[in-house]
């Protein structure tokens, strides 16, 4: 699988601030050329994302660059990435992907990958901060000091020992969070959808799977979720009286997740005893907003992972993401990659060129289109290949009948938009067909039930190829639509439909000979009254020749094929 233009350098473009050891780290890697260009920021600020697509896309589309690793401090837009030339991955040096248009990207191919792990203790650790400096009264104490008063009994607080956190979204720092809880003796219950374990880390934090089914337990929320459709203000005027009177709420993870427009109103009406808000719907929030100053709101500018051991971890790992990629040694962080990996072992590799051949061959008979595509593999040690052997087989089977250019990241989403069905399996090896021990690669693919023809065989109303790759480590075909064979699928072939009769070799032999293309391997298979010739040819054979097989007698369906070579 090809991940970047062959090239002797990798032109890495830092559109952003980025910490100088991830700099260095590229500048050292003697495959990568660095583009540093942090005043894309300035350009930002003065002109706003006009100004920054009007440089960074022609700045793309003049190639060269093959990653681009950002932060929060431009944004990659549609318009960005109209030409995006040779760009083919897009690494967000933090966690959020909120500023990349991930449907821009991932239609035109580019990989979007984060370094979330990288800044999980600094972002838990400063949600921590944020939920005892709010408990403690901490921000309007330290400007009434600043301001010459002193006040101790206006500051009272409260105990966090005793108290119940609620964790809303229970990933890598909502579990990080978690343990700091524990280890300050609050109790702790968290909410997670995906998560069906009744309890976590030890039965010590109680799972709910039901948000507001949470909410009348807790003391404090702090909120570890993404901002989307389903969290997009789950923490609203509604959801707000579902708590208890003097909630404590902490938002270091999205603005957005929390309804700005709730928070006041519970504010004042005593329902939230305080806020601790690190990000915001938009950043920064208007000079003239109560958030800014209302004295039960503790506000800090997205410092999240704004320490110097993150910002050194997340350049760099952002720029190791990069080159790995563009390497072809894997894919770390991916946002829109789907399940492909490209870390794969020899076995592994040996059945993604499989399916890459068995596609290409059986796109030919697929006339009528496509509603359901079922690959199954007949090994468990093949089940980290599944989505990168998914991803290259719907390649093979649409490339023909599109000028889009597909690969691994967008033909997943083309396909949908398509209403194409896929699902891969892994079944164990004996259980693919009946009669054989050996790995096999099933290929299955149906057409519409509104385009069938009632008339037609039941052999032929879905198309199914099947593939192996024996010790010597070639690939076969030993199926094509009922037809049985054992053929190395490779370099120019044609594959020919005809009548079971008497002469119809010699025929093809004829005619390519009197074309003058030699045939190196011919398989012949037979079913019912029909069989199947596979030639491989040595020199492709031209439209007009194609046309002669054709026309002649018996020959009832002819199709060339063009395969990497063995």
């Amino acid at each position: 699988m090809t991940t970047a233009t062959a090239t002797d350098t990798f032109g890495i473009l830092a559109a952003d601030s980025l910490a100088q050891e991830g700099l260095d780290w590229i500048t050292a890697q003697t495959d990568c050329r660095l583009i540093d260009r942090p005043d894309l920021v300035d350009l930002k600020k003065d002109g706003g994302q006009e100004a920054v697509d009007a440089e960074l896309g022609p700045l793309l589309a003049g190639g060269g660059i093959h990653a681009m690793i950002v932060r929060s401090g431009i944004s990659v837009t549609a318009a960005t990435l109209e030409n995006p030339g040779d760009l083919k991955v897009i690494a967000r040096a933090g966690v959020g992907v909120n500023n990349i248009d991930l449907d821009a990207a991932t239609a035109k191919g580019i990989l979007v990958v984060n370094t979330a792990e990288a800044s999980t203790i600094t972002t838990a650790e400063l949600a921590f901060s944020l939920m005892c400096g709010l408990a403690r009264n901490v921000g309007p104490a330290a400007r009434t000091m600043f301001e010459g008063g002193w006040d101790r009994k206006k500051f009272t607080g409260t105990q966090l020992a005793g108290k119940t956190v609620g964790v809303v979204g229970f990933g890598r720092i909502g579990q990080t969070f978690a343990k700091r809880a524990l280890a300050f003796e609050m109790d702790v219950l968290a909410f997670d959808p995906m998560i069906t374990a009744e309890t976590m880390i030890d039965g010590r934090v109680r799972m709910f799977r039901d948000f507001t089914e949470m909410l009348p337990h807790c003391d404090v929320l702090s909120f570890h979720v993404p901002l989307n459709d389903s969290t997009r203000g789950m923490l609203n005027a509604e959801t707000f009286g579902l708590c208890r009177p003097g909630v404590m709420i902490v938002n270091a993870a999205r603005g957005g997740v929390v309804d700005e427009d709730a928070i006041i109103p519970a504010l004042d009406a005593g329902q939230c005893a305080g806020i601790a808000l690190d990000v915001f719907s938009s950043e920064p929030p208007p000079d003239d907003s109560p958030l800014r100053t209302h004295p039960k709101i503790l506000c800090t500018p997205h410092l999240g992972a704004s320490t110097r051991e993150a910002q050194k971890a997340v350049s760099t790992d952002a720029a190791y993401q990069c080159l790995e990629f563009l390497r072809g040694e894997g894919i770390k962080g991916a946002v829109n990659a789907g399940g492909v990996r490209v870390d794969l072992d020899e076995t592994q590799n040996a059945f993604v060129d499989l399916a890459e051949r068995m596609s290409h061959l059986i796109a030919p008979m697929i006339t009528r289109g496509i509603s359901e595509l079922t690959i199954e593999l007949g090994s468990k040690s093949l089940a980290a290949a599944c989505g990168t052997i998914e991803r290259t087989v719907l390649i093979g089977l649409l490339q023909p009948h599109t000028e889009q250019a597909l690969n691994v990241i967008n033909v997943g989403p083309y396909a949908d938009r398509r209403g194409i069905k896929s699902r891969t399996a892994v079944i164990e090896s004996g259980d693919v067909t009946a009669s054989s021990d050996i790995t096999e690669l099933v290929i299955t693919i149906k057409g519409p039930s509104e385009k069938l023809d009632p008339n037609t065989p039941a052999a032929d109303k879905v198309r199914r190829i099947v593939g192996r790759v024996y010790d010597d480590g070639k690939p076969r075909v030993v199926e094509i639509n009922g037809y049985h064979m054992d053929m190395v699928p490779a370099g120019d072939m044609i594959l020919l439909l005809n009548d079971d009769r008497p002469g119809m070799i010699g025929l093809v032999g004829t005619r390519m000979g009197e074309a003058g293309i030699n045939i190196a391997d011919m398989t012949i298979s037979r079913r019912g009254d029909c069989a199947m010739m596979v030639l491989r040819i040595d020199a492709p054979a031209s439209e007009g020749q194609l046309a002669s097989l054709r026309e002649s007698e018996g020959i009832l369906k002819v199709a060339a094929v063009k395969l990497p070579g063995e």
